[in-house]
């Protein structure tokens, strides 16, 4: 099937669940769909569920990863993700293992033997045993005393890779500190597929969640090679397609085809580090390029918020949570009349709501 390119944007944004239709009604439903959605940033990565979840608060979206429908951890690429609780300990061995074949060269930059390193991954299992569950600051103050050295970055790192290992993973927070749990005490029957059910699954929920992309962003977004890539397409048979965007071979899922490729006029305010933008290695059908440095100022992989209106990016916005309001400031990248500011304020104002405050808009 040919598409053109905002045929292609509109179907781009009905898999994303940033489109009129039906899309999954609880956290667990929006994480399975996307397999994984970035999430180191635990404020970006709320919004990022609760912008899919009409009407929901940022309570409700905590409450329920409290109730476990989702978990953080490190599954690819070494960046945080919320993925199925289920899921955790297979993406880890088909995607997280690629991250790990760099640990070694990073604990030499770092001054970290690897002795060390496993002393502790164990300290930390023996510290969570029982269920217990820790901040941050109360994982390093266990390694301090167990005697595991923790200059420079070797804290950090040995946090990432005791979840990197599968033994811990991320808890939602305690007021504004990160946790740490056990991984199979969360999880204590994990779903175990084999290696090709494996790739077959994660590009599945890809390309249904991202499509129509290409093989190229399926492979930066999972860190798999190219021919795991090609495997992981094959296996997933006939519930993916192929398409063609302007003469770029896509891969998209066979049932957003069946929905047709009508254009909504959409608006919507979405996180900086959402998948909109994070989930694709080519971000030329959301993006001019000479508005990149605006939205990722410096180069620096520090992502700003966006507004997107019919999948394409046209401004910034910060967000300053006061006692009584939330005062978001806007930054066109183009120019926005009357009307289009108008629409810019009404996409906000979900997430005034799912904050609990009143709103408030400056535009720059």
């Amino acid at each position: 099937m040919d598409l053109t390119t905002e045929q292609a944007r509109a179907l781009r944004m009905r898999s994303l669940l940033l489109s009129a239709g039906e899309r999954p009604g609880t956290v667990a439903g929006i994480v399975e769909w996307f397999g994984a959605m970035q999430a180191q940033d635990m404020a970006s990565g709320l919004w990022s569920l609760g912008v899919r979840l009409p009407g929901s608060t940022a309570a409700a979206v905590t409450e329920a990863l409290e109730r476990r429908e989702a978990i953080r951890t490190w599954p690819m690429r070494g960046t945080v993700h919320l993925v199925p609780p289920a899921d955790t300990h297979w993406m880890l061995d088909l995607m997280g293992v690629r991250a790990l074949a760099g640990a070694a060269k990073r604990r030499e930059t770092i001054g970290l033997a690897e002795k060390t390193a496993d002393r502790g991954v164990e300290v930390l299992a023996g510290a969570l045993a029982g269920g217990r569950r820790l901040t941050r600051a109360e994982c390093l103050a266990a390694l301090a005393e167990g005697g595991v050295e923790l200059s420079g970055q070797m804290g950090y790192h040995l946090l990432w890779y005791a979840s990197q290992r599968g033994v811990t993973c991320i808890a939602p927070h305690v007021g504004k500190e990160q946790t740490f749990v056990l991984l199979d005490e969360w999880v204590p029957e994990p779903r175990r597929p084999s290696r090709e059910e494996a790739l077959a699954t994660i590009a599945l929920r890809y390309f249904r969640s991202h499509g129509p992309a290409t093989k190229q962003d399926f492979a930066r977004w999972t860190g798999l090679t190219l021919t795991d890539t090609k495997a992981g397409i094959a296996g997933a048979g006939d519930a993916l397609t192929t398409v063609r965007v302007d003469g770029t071979e896509m891969i998209a899922g066979a049932a957003a085809l069946d929905t047709g490729a009508a254009t909504d006029d959409t608006w919507w305010a979405l996180p900086g580090f959402d998948e909109y933008m994070l989930g694709y290695k080519d971000r030329g059908l959301l993006l001019d390029p000479e508005h990149f440095s605006a939205v990722v100022p410096g180069g620096n992989g520090v992502f700003q918020a966006t507004v997107v209106h019919n999948g394409r990016t046209v401004a910034t916005w910060k967000r300053t949570l006061g006692a009584k309001a939330v005062t978001v400031e806007v930054f066109p990248l183009t120019p926005l009349g009357a009307a289009a500011r108008g629409r810019t304020e009404e996409a906000l104002q979900p997430y005034a709501a799912f904050v609990g405050l009143p709103l408030g808009v400056r535009w720059r």
